[in-house]
């Protein structure tokens, strides 16, 4: 390290400011110190300021230390406007420099990637990210976080409606457990994942007319076509697909152990939130 660099704007300012300080701080005690042995005490004497004998006396404001204080706001102003940091060197600016240019390139080579990819970069996300709460497996950990191993599938369908759904950030709110349940259950969620969602196959397709009829206990929330009437619900015609989680990654997630964050704060790209809704949904398809 050059500790005298003269050079650098910042180190000359510094050295300067401190000579100055250096400069300023002897002359002040030794001008006080001179006064403390030659001068006595005198002036003004301040109305009605007397306290067991003891008077004030009036003490104007110095002007040494105006003109000083004046001249320290205009410094200031002209440090912050001028000199550095915002017109110089800066570490953080130079970090989020070198993160715009990774994520740059990022982009450009993962403009188009195909499903493997994909897959690959969402199980290395998941890990990192989601892992935590969700289990390596997504499993949820024993009932601990939502079980992503049925997300995006029938069973899952099946699940928040015997368990409702918390919900986060829809002006609706909660969906309510056992709105429908029984056979009435079965298929709402077979009609649901063969006629509104992505998914669009069920399991049980002799139920589908019924949950057709059943639906619009749903549609009260949801709309008649799944797509959430305009923001109020979820659009769970999403349901199924990379979209779906892509959506609540954005969102966040109001769960039964606690609340998963919004990832919408810069930590996660676009196609990286498409990499773990990918990844999300093969889980459920494993099985």
């Amino acid at each position: 390290m050059k500790w005298f660099n003269l050079e650098d704007n910042v180190n000359l300012l510094s050295i300067i400011a401190a000579i100055v300080l250096v400069v300023a701080t002897i002359a002040v005690v030794g001008l006080y110190v001179r006064k403390m042995k030659t001068e006595k005490s005198g002036g003004e004497l301040r109305e009605g300021a007397e306290y067991d004998g003891i008077k004030e006396y009036k003490n104007p404001l110095p002007i040494g230390w105006a003109v000083i204080y004046i001249l320290m706001l205009v410094w200031a102003i002209w440090y912050f406007l001028f000199g550095y940091p915002l017109n110089s060197y800066s570490q953080i600016g130079a970090y989020n420099e070198e993160v715009k240019a990774y994520n740059q390139k990022f982009e450009q080579t993962f403009a188009n990637p195909d499903r493997d990819t994909l897959l690959a970069m969402g199980k290395g996300i998941f890990l990192v990210e989601c892992s935590a709460c969700h289990g390596i497996t997504g499993n949820g950990m024993n009932g601990k976080a939502a079980d992503l191993s049925v997300w995006g599938s029938e069973a899952g369908v099946l699940e928040a409606i015997k368990t409702g759904s918390k919900g986060l950030n829809y002006p609706l709110g909660e969906m309510n457990a056992d709105n429908v349940t029984g056979n009435d259950a079965i298929a709402v969620a077979a009609f649901m994942a063969k006629d509104i969602s992505a998914i669009n196959s069920t399991k049980n397709p002799n139920y589908v007319a019924q949950g057709r009829e059943n639906w619009m206990i749903c549609a009260a929330c949801h709309g008649e076509d799944g797509k959430g009437m305009e923001g109020m619900a979820p659009d769970i015609t999403k349901y199924g697909s990379a979209d779906f989680v892509v959506d609540v990654l954005n969102r966040g997630k109001l769960g039964f152990i606690g609340k998963m964050p919004a990832f919408n704060d810069g930590r996660l790209t676009d196609i990286q939130k498409r990499a773990v809704g990918e990844y999300v949904i093969s889980l459920s398809k494993e099985n």
